[in-house]
């Protein structure tokens, strides 16, 4: 609500607490404990900046704050506020409002390219250390100098592809790339595609002067981010709110101090901001809450506890806004104390008791006056918005999203040439099917080749791949075409008959054992009979007892020895020549001896071949 072109904020014992507007883009603060009214509070700020004109954007992470598109209904407890307030002249009114959502689904759908998020912030979002982060910083410097587009995330993916398989073409340049960090890359892109970053990278690409706009009655339209489900993902969230700021520090030019803001932000939540964020980009938020100021935007952070933004940061913020905090141990009661200490101290109440004494709807209230002095620290009641507090129905959400003059300007994505298919056209053009680079095509029929070596092979088909390319001649997109290489396709092989097996060669039959020479002593001369047959497997016949038995029966031939007694003899000298004869003739050496001992020994018996008698 509006008192003297000022935001009439809370009413103390000393009167009215107003905020002037001119003094906004020194930022704020609204702190507390949470169902202490923060939100009802940042409600009333929204609303009193978009009566005064100025364009206001805020995250909605509960869903309440779309009540600002309709009117507000009066109640016991609105009529008692006001009362309380002091307030006469009240109205109930609505706001005009935009509902956006990075996922399409509570609003107008919000986009950004990969190139305009940075490699800072994206390393941020998917969670990177220091070197997987310098790598991405090389992927985006090599995809600038290269004039590749890098627009979705799909680009992003064929690009770190394409420069991980290129490694060593780009060490000298660059530096060093090894494929373990661009690994590490791909699986948190695929993290943050499972989380729905597909939706929020794409084009159209949000153009934020969407967002610095009035309606006809000249107030200020209220940017909503339905972030129920965005709020889930906390870096998502962050990383898109630390976007958003330094798009819009980026987009403005220097105004300097003005009557009005040109926009404010609220963060809702904004100890997420600053969890686990790394020096470089806690730096870049310094830096940006310090010198957007000089744009003309002022930036309110809405959080439980004051000790949740970094002190550089909260050294920034002049407009105070503390509901009770609770104070139940040590460290709470160390923050109650702080917290205090923070303000330009008033006589009239100790300001350390009454943080912890605060009613719901209660609050400490502090901002900078005409001169920039911090007024004196106020307690004060926090009056009720003039429009509807809490949710409404999504048939209305639906109805303003429908009806919004950005519906048909971002409802509808498209892909235009970029990373992705300047990679895929290069990649074809070599003659290559499917690489790691581009998704691979899934191919009609897997080529089967026929056994037949005469026959040469089918010539590949191609098929047109259609994409949308700018024509800067025109002004449009046009539907252009390439020939993509289809999978050849060969008949399918003719089954043969199976070989016929021929069978091993049968080993011939044994041959018939060879005749033997056995001592006839009819003829007196060694005749040839048969050998009986051998069994099978028949020990190794011994040598020497063969020879000492045939000697011994033609000894006992000639000489007609009688036949044994039974009494044992001693060996004649004949025996036991024969016994050394035969013992000579098992030796290799002494064969030969043995075969003259026994021509000479025959000789003496008078038994000669009758080849020696010839």
């Amino acid at each position: 609500m509006l008192y003297d072109q000022k935001i009439w904020v809370g009413t103390s014992n000393e009167g009215a607490v107003c905020l002037l507007p001119k003094m906004a883009n020194r930022h704020g603060l609204i702190a507390g404990a949470t169902g202490t009214g923060k939100t009802v509070t940042l409600q009333l700020l929204a609303e009193g900046f978009s009566q005064l004109g100025v364009p206001v954007f805020l995250a909605d992470v509960k869903g309440d704050l779309a009540g600002l598109a309709k009117p507000g209904e009066r109640s016991e407890k609105i009529d008692a506020r006001l009362e309380e307030c002091g307030v006469t002249n009240f109205s109930f009114n609505q706001a005009p409002v935009a509902f956006w959502d990075v996922f399409g689904e509570r609003g107008v759908p919000i986009r950004t390219t990969v190139s305009e998020m940075g490699p800072l912030l994206l390393s941020r979002m998917l969670g990177l250390n220091d070197t997987q982060a310098g790598v991405l910083h090389l992927v985006f410097r090599i995809a600038d100098d290269e004039g590749m587009l890098l627009i979705d995330l799909k680009d992003l993916k064929a690009m770190l592809a394409y420069v991980g398989d290129n490694a060593q073409k780009y060490v000298l340049n660059y530096g060093n790339i090894t494929k373990a960090s661009v690994g590490a890359i791909q699986r948190a892109i695929a993290i943050l595609e499972d989380q729905g970053g597909n939706y929020f990278f794409g084009e159209p690409a949000l153009d934020l002067a969407d967002w610095l706009t009035r309606d006809e009655n000249g107030q200020g339209t209220v940017n909503i981010l339905a972030a129920e489900r965005l709020f889930s993902k906390p870096n998502l969230y962050s990383t898109f709110l630390l976007w958003l700021l330094g798009e819009l520090y980026e987009l403005l030019p220097e105004t300097g101090d003005k009557e009005l803001p040109k926009m404010v932000f609220f963060f809702d939540e904004a100890h997420l901001l600053f969890n686990d964020c790394p020096k470089a980009l806690m730096e870049r938020i310094e830096q940006t809450v310090r010198l957007i100021r000089s744009k003309g935007v002022g930036v309110f952070f809405v959080t439980q506890n004051p000790m949740d933004v970094p002190s550089t940061v909260l050294s920034q913020l002049s407009a105070r806004v503390q509901h009770a905090l609770r104070a139940f141990t040590p460290a709470e009661q160390k923050t109650v104390r702080a917290a205090a200490q923070t303000f330009r101290q008033n006589p009239s109440f100790d300001t350390e008791t009454a943080l912890t004494q605060l009613r719901t709807g209660e609050a400490l209230l502090s901002f900078l006056m005409e001169d920039g002095t911090p007024s004196i620290v106020q307690r004060a009641t926090i009056l009720p918005p003039q429009s509807y507090i809490g949710a409404i129905s999504d048939s209305l959400r639906e109805t303003f999203v429908a009806t919004s003059i950005y519906e048909e300007k971002y409802g509808e994505a498209f892909d235009r040439e970029s990373a992705y298919e300047i990679l895929a056209a290069r990649y074809m053009g070599h003659g290559v099917e499917q690489t790691q680079v581009v998704q691979p095509i899934a191919a009609e029929a897997a080529p089967v080749y026929a056994q037949q070596p005469e026959a040469a092979p089918a010539e590949p088909q191609y098929r047109p791949m259609t994409f949308s390319v700018y024509n800067p001649q025109t002004g449009a997109y046009e539907i252009k075409e390439i020939a993509q290489m289809q999978a050849p396709v060969y008949e399918e092989p003719k089954p043969q008959a199976a070989p016929q097996m021929q069978t091993a060669p049968q080993a011939p039959a044994a041959s018939a054992q060879p005749p033997v020479l056995v001592w006839d002593p009819a003829s007196g001369q060694y005749v040839p009979q048969q050998a009986p047959a051998q069994p099978a497997q028949q020990a190794k016949p011994n040598f020497f007892q063969q020879a000492k038995e045939t000697v011994a029966n033609a000894v006992s031939a000639v000489t007609g020895a009688a036949a044994s007694d039974g009494k044992k003899k001693e060996k004649s000298y004949a025996q036991q020549l024969i016994d050394s004869f035969a013992k000579s003739a098992t030796t290799s050496a002494g064969r030969e001896t043995g075969r003259q001992l026994s021509r000479n020994l025959l000789g003496i018996f008078g038994l000669t071949s009758n080849r020696k008698r010839k």
